[in-house]
C-alpha cells in the first residue's frame, strides 16, 4: 500500500510539474501579476517619502535621526535607515541577509508561487466543463451555407490535387528505384527533385482554386473571404504534408529517411495528415468563420474542440504503435541499446508521452483560446523537430554505412583519395549527430519553455559560445581540406600510371614533405583551435620553446640523428627502393623518415638503423653498377684461351633478350690478377643497369662454367698430396691398405671376381709399398 501510494503521488507530481510547463504563458501571466503587486509595494514607499520631504517638521526630523544613525555606526546601509526611518520607531531594525538567508527566501518565494500556480489551475479545472458549452450556440444553417460556398472550391482544388499526386506517384517510383546505386550526392539530389515536384503541385492547385474562385464564382474577378480562408488554408496544411510525406515517403521507400516498413509509414502518413488537417483546417478555416457567425464563445469552444480530438487521435497513435517503435528503437538496427536506462526509457516510451498529452489535454481545459493553439503549434514543433532530427540522423548512418564513393577516374588517379575520407568523414558525421541531437533537445525544452534558446543565443556567452563553436568548425574544415588536397598531389605525382614517373629521390622527399607538411599543419591548427577557445597561446608558445630546449639536452641523440637525416637527404645519399649499407646492416630502404632509415635484408630481416649511427652509407644503386669477376683457372691453362672463352660467354649472355637491356657496356678485361696457391686468378667487369649486377653476375658465371667444360679448361679445386717420407737408403714407410680397398683395386685391373666374394671392411691383408 506504501509503495502504490507513493506511485500515485510521484505521477500526480510528474502531472503538475507538465502541466505547470506547458502553461509558460499562464505562467507568465501570473508572474506578472506578481511583478504589479511588488510595483505597488515599492510606489507606497515612495509616496511616503514624498509626504515626509514636503513636510518640513517630518523632514527635519528624518535628517536628525538620519545623523544619529551615521554617529552610531551599527553596519547598516543608509537606504536600509532610510526606510527604517520613514516605517517610525516600532519598525524592526534590518540585518545584513546571509547566503543561507537569501537561499530560504529563494526557495520561499518558488514554493509560494508554485503552491499558486497549482491552487490556480485547480480553480480552473473546477470550471472546465465550461470549456465546451459555446457549442451550443452554433446553427446548421450557417454549417450548410458555409458548406454550400466553398463546395465547388474544395471539389476543384482537390481534384486538381489528387490528379497531379496520382501522376507523380510513378514518377517518385521511379526515383526511388534509381537511388539503389546512386551515390549520397545523387541520392540527395532526387529527395530535392521529388520535394520539388511535390510542392509544385500543391501551388498548382492552389492557384488552380483560386482561379475558379476568380473566374467561375460570383462576379467575375471577385473571391468571397470564405473561399480566401479555405485555399490560404489548404496552402498551408498542404506544405506541412509535403514535409510529413518527405521524411516518410509512402510513395517510394527507396527515399524514406525514417528506417520502417511500407504499412508503417502508409499509416503514420494517414495519421500525422489527419491530426495536421484537423488542426489546420479547423483553426484557419472553421473558426474564423464561427467566429464571425455566431461569435468568440462559440469559436473558442470550437478551439477546444479540435485540440481534443488532435490529442485522442495522438493517443490513439501512441497506444497501436507503442511496442513497434519500442522494438524499432531497440532492435538490431536500433538507435539505443536494449540494456541501461536508455534502453528501459524507450521500451517504456509511450508514458511520459501519455503524460505529457494528458498535461495538454489540462491545458486544453483550462486555458484561453489563443493560448491552446499556441500549445499545439509548440507540440507539433517538437515532433517536427525530433522527427527531422532523427531523419538527419538516419540518414547521416546511412552515409556513414555507405561510405564515401569517388568516381572511378578519380580513384584511379588518387587512389588513396577513397580510403583517406571513409577515415575522416564518417567521424565528423558521428560528431555533427551528437550536435543534431543537442539541438534537437534544446528546441524541445525551448518549445515548453523550460529554457529560453533564442535569449541564451542572444546574450554575451551565447554568442561567444556560438562563435567559437563555429570557428573552431570552419578551422578543423579547412586543416582537413588542405590535407587531403596535399596528401592527394602528393600520391598523383607517385601514382606511375599518370603523369611523369616519380624519381626515386622525388618519391623519398615527396613522402618527407608530406609528413612533415602534416605535423605542421596539425601544429597550426591546434594553435588556432587553442587560440579560437580562448587561451593565450603567447605564453604557451614560450613554454613550448624552453620545453623544446630542455629536450633538445636530453635528447642529443634525436637532435643528432634528424640532423644528420636533413644532410642524408639534401646529399641524395639513399632514396626509397635503393640497396645500400648503413650502419653495418646491407638491405633494401623501404622507408625513410627524418631519424632513421629502416632496411630490409636478404633474408627478410627489418632493420631500423637511426641516422646517428651511420657513419658511412654505400649505395648499390646509384646511377649505374658493376660486377666485378674475378675466375681462377689451373696453372696449365693458357691465359688467352681463358680470355676468349670468358668473352664468347659474355656475348652469349649480352644476346639474351631479358639480360641484354641490362648491360650497358662492353666486358673490360683487366688480366692476370693474382697467382694464387693453387690457381691463377683472372679479373673482368662488367657495367650493367642497378640493382641488377647480382643477377648478371650469376648468369655470367653459370655460361662461363658450361663454356669452360666444353673447352677443356680446368677450374681449379683444392689438391692434397700425401708424402709419406723417405729414408737415406730409399725406403719408405710401410702403408696399410685395407682388403676392400686391395679388393677394389685388383677388380679395377683384372675384372670382377667370379665367386662374387670381397674381403671384409678394413680387414688388412698385407702392405703395399708406394
Amino acid at each position: 500500500m506504501t509503495k502504490l501510494t507513493a506511485l500515485l503521488r510521484t505521477a500526480l507530481g510528474t502531472m503538475v510539474i507538465l502541466t505547470l510547463l506547458a502553461l509558460g504563458p499562464a505562467g507568465a501571466q501570473e508572474v506578472a501579476a506578481e511583478v504589479e503587486g511588488e510595483a505597488a509595494a515599492e510606489q507606497s514607499t515612495v509616496d511616503l517619502l514624498i509626504n515626509v520631504l514636503e513636510d518640513d517638521t517630518a523632514r527635519a526630523e528624518l535628517l536628525d535621526r538620519l545623523r544619529r544613525a551615521q554617529d552610531a555606526g551599527d553596519g547598516d546601509t543608509p537606504a536600509d535607515n532610510a526606510v527604517e526611518l520613514l516605517a517610525g520607531e516600532d519598525a524592526a531594525p534590518s540585518e545584513i541577509l546571509s547566503f543561507g538567508r537569501r537561499i530560504a527566501i529563494v526557495t520561499q518565494g518558488a514554493a509560494e508561487g508554485l503552491a499558486n500556480r497549482v491552487t490556480s489551475v485547480w480553480d480552473r479545472l473546477q470550471r472546465a466543463p465550461d470549456v465546451l458549452g459555446g457549442l451550443g450556440g452554433l446553427s446548421l444553417a450557417i454549417v450548410l451555407q458555409t458548406v454550400g460556398e466553398l463546395l465547388l472550391v474544395i471539389v476543384a482544388t482537390v481534384a486538381v490535387f489528387l490528379v497531379l499526386r496520382g501522376m507523380a506517384k510513378q514518377l517518385y517510383g521511379r526515383m526511388g528505384r534509381a537511388t539503389h546505386e546512386a551515390t549520397a550526392a545523387r541520392t540527395i539530389g532526387l529527395w530535392l527533385l521529388s520535394a520539388l515536384i511535390d510542392l509544385a503541385i500543391v501551388i498548382v492547385a492552389w492557384a488552380a482554386g483560386y482561379l475558379i474562385a476568380l473566374l467561375a464564382l460570383g462576379d467575375f474577378g471577385t473571391i468571397g473571404i470564405r473561399q480566401t480562408l479555405y485555399l490560404n488554408a489548404f496552402l498551408l496544411v498542404e506544405l506541412v504534408k509535403v514535409g510529413v510525406r518527405l521524411v516518410l515517403s509512402p510513395s517510394a521507400p527507396e527515399m524514406r529517411l525514417l528506417p520502417m516498413g511500407n504499412r508503417a509509414a502508409k499509416g503514420t502518413t494517414r495519421a500525422v495528415n489527419a491530426i495536421v488537417s484537423i488542426a489546420g483546417y479547423g483553426q484557419l478555416l472553421v473558426v474564423p468563420i464561427v467566429n464571425a457567425q455566431t461569435g468568440r464563445v462559440a469559436g473558442s469552444a470550437v478551439t477546444a474542440l479540435i485540440a481534443l480530438i488532435v490529442l485522442g487521435i495522438a493517443v490513439l497513435m501512441v497506444l497501436r504503435n507503442r511496442q513497434r517503435l519500442a522494438n524499432w528503437m531497440i532492435g538490431e538496427d536500433g538507435i539505443v541499446r536494449s540494456t541501461g536506462s536508455l534502453g528501459w526509457l524507450a521500451r517504456h516510451w509511450h508514458w511520459p508521452v501519455l503524460l505529457y498529452l494528458f498535461a495538454m489535454f489540462i491545458v486544453v481545459m483550462i486555458s484561453p483560446p489563443n493560448l491552446v493553439f499556441q500549445s499545439l503549434l509548440t507540440s507539433g514543433q517538437v515532433v517536427l523537430v525530433v522527427l527531422a532530427g532523427i531523419a538527419l540522423s538516419t540518414f547521416l548512418s546511412r552515409v556513414m554505412a555507405r561510405g564515401i564513393v569517388v568516381p572511378d577516374d578519380v580513384r584511379a588517379r588518387l587512389p588513396l583519395l577513397e580510403t583517406r575520407l571513409n577515415r575522416f568523414i564518417p567521424k565528423a558525421l558521428f560528431v555533427l549527430r551528437l550536435v543534431i541531437v543537442v539541438f534537437v533537445v534544446l528546441f524541445a525544452l525551448d518549445a515548453i519553455n523550460i529554457v529560453s534558446l533564442g535569449v541564451w543565443l542572444a546574450s554575451e556567452i551565447g554568442l561567444r559560445l556560438t562563435g567559437m563553436f563555429i570557428s573552431v568548425a570552419l578551422i578543423l574544415i579547412a586543416a582537413f581540406a588542405i590535407w587531403v588536397a596535399m596528401t592527394s598531389y602528393v600520391d598523383y605525382r607517385l601514382n606511375p600510371e599518370y603523369g611523369q614517373i616519380a624519381t626515386a629521390r622525388e618519391r623519398t622527399l615527396l613522402t618527407l614533405a608530406r609528413n612533415a607538411a602534416t605535423i605542421a599543419l596539425l601544429l597550426i591548427t591546434l594553435m588556432f583551435v587553442l587560440s579560437e577557445i580562448g587561451l593565450n597561446i603567447g605564453p604557451l608558445l614560450a613554454s613550448a620553446g624552453v620545453l623544446g630546449l630542455a629536450i633538445g639536452f636530453g635528447a642529443q641523440k634525436m637532435v643528432q640523428d634528424i640532423i644528420t637525416g636533413v644532410f642524408i637527404q639534401f646529399e641524395n645519399a639513399m632514396n626509397v627502393g635503393d640497396i645500400v649499407t648503413a650502419g653495418g646492416t646491407t638491405g633494401v630502404v623501404e622507408r625513410l623518415t627524418i631519424r632513421s632509415v629502416s632496411l630490409r635484408d636478404l633474408s627478410g630481416v627489418f632493420h631500423i638503423v637511426p641516422f646517428s649511427s651511420v657513419d658511412m652509407v654505400a649505395n648499390f644503386t646509384k646511377e649505374f653498377a658493376h660486377y666485378v669477376c674475378d675466375m681462377g683457372v689451373a696453372y696449365r691453362e693458357n691465359v688467352d684461351d681463358v680470355k676468349a672463352a670468358m668473352f664468347d660467354a659474355f656475348e652469349e649472355m649480352r644476346a639474351d633478350p631479358e639480360l641484354g637491356p641490362l648491360i650497358m657496356d662492353d666486358m673490360e678485361w683487366f688480366g692476370v690478377e693474382k697467382l694464387a696457391d693453387s690457381a691463377v686468378i683472372v679479373r673482368t667487369r662488367i657495367k650493367c643497369v642497378p640493382p641488377n649486377q647480382w643477377t648478371i653476375g650469376r648468369r655470367y658465371l653459370e655460361i662461363c662454367k658450361r663454356v669452360f667444360d666444353a673447352r677443356g679448361i680446368e677450374i681449379p679445386f683444392p689438391h692434397r698430396t700425401l708424402y709419406l717420407g723417405e729414408a737415406k737408403d730409399g725406403t719408405t714407410q710401410t702403408l696399410h691398405v685395407s682388403a676392400r680397398q686391395q679388393a677394389e683395386r685388383e677388380v679395377a685391373h683384372t675384372g670382377p671376381d667370379p665367386r662374387g666374394a670381397l674381403p671384409a671392411q678394413d680387414e688388412p691383408t698385407g702392405d703395399a709399398d708406394t
